[in-house]
């Protein structure tokens, strides 16, 4: 049985503990943090991604349309925890979206944003985003209001305010024993595309995941992009919790698949069943 108070420890002392290799599985894989310094603090990196050829890039008010790279500037900090940093799975969904065109109209709504990358791309390409992270520490473990503060930084830095906001949405109300998902919060409009990158780590909030996700895809309407990373012969069990709700296929028109599904990184479209 998980003790949460020991956890809780392990955690302040290395925030990052739960993506390091345990050796359970003897998977090399398994070795799941980026290549990033081992400390990172109040860090500037900048990542590129190709866009396609017909892609309106708000470029700083100035729509351009052209072969481009959207350039992300992002701040990185690993002192709240592991969110605070750029991971795989956000890399190659950012990448996908990038690659497939214009979001100009849409509403997207991208989950457990940590940084912030996949929905500051999905802004650039045009959409009406909304970055969110959970503010209530749900377990004592998972440190995330200063992510809120990292991902306004990130909007900040990429002059997208017009276009990108941040809120809260917390995966679960501690009130109810059901463990149901939270409502959208009121500033949220409905979206029509949701993002979620690298959200498959912590056990304990699966379920809380899944029904966040159902929730939201209550009518079946809006699309499901999902990339996760296997870590864990634990990481089943979400899939499993995913079946009651969900279906999914892989994303097969990504040029990049066959590089990164190397690196046991799934890009996936989910259908609420």
């Amino acid at each position: 049985m998980l003790d949460l108070a020991l956890e809780e420890k392990l955690d302040e002392l290395d925030p990052l503990r739960h993506l390091r290799d345990d050796g359970s599985d003897g998977d090399a894989s398994a070795h799941i943090v980026p290549a990033q310094p081992p400390s990172i603090r109040d860090q500037t990196i900048e990542l590129s991604f190709h866009a396609s050829a017909d892609t309106n890039v708000d470029t700083s008010g100035t729509t351009v349309s052209a072969p481009v790279s959207v350039t992300i500037k992002l701040a990185v900090d690993a002192s709240p925890g592991c969110g605070g940093i750029a991971w795989p799975a956000g890399e190659v969904l950012a990448s996908y979206i990038a690659q497939k065109g214009s979001l100009q109209g849409r509403n997207v709504l991208e989950l457990g944003s940590g940084t912030g990358l996949v929905g500051l791309v999905a802004g650039i390409l045009g959409a009406r985003v909304w970055i969110t992270d959970q503010a209530n520490n749900l377990f004592a473990i998972l440190p995330a209001r200063p992510l809120l503060g990292i991902m306004k930084q990130n909007v900040h830095l990429n002059n997208l305010e017009s276009c990108v906001s941040v809120a809260e949405l917390n995966w679960s109300a501690l009130s109810t024993a059901s463990a149901r998902g939270e409502p959208l919060p009121t500033s949220i409009p409905k979206p029509d595309l949701i993002l979620a990158a690298d959200c498959v780590y912590f056990e304990p909030a699966f379920p809380l995941l899944v029904q966040t996700l159902a929730d939201l895809v209550a009518d079946g309407s809006p699309d499901v992009l999902f990339c996760y990373k296997k870590r864990r012969k634990a990481d089943k069990r979400f899939f499993t919790l995913l079946k009651r709700e969900f279906i999914w296929e892989d994303v097969t028109d990504d040029p990049r698949r066959e590089v990164y599904s190397r690196e046991a990184l799934s890009l996936l479209r989910l259908k609420r069943k």
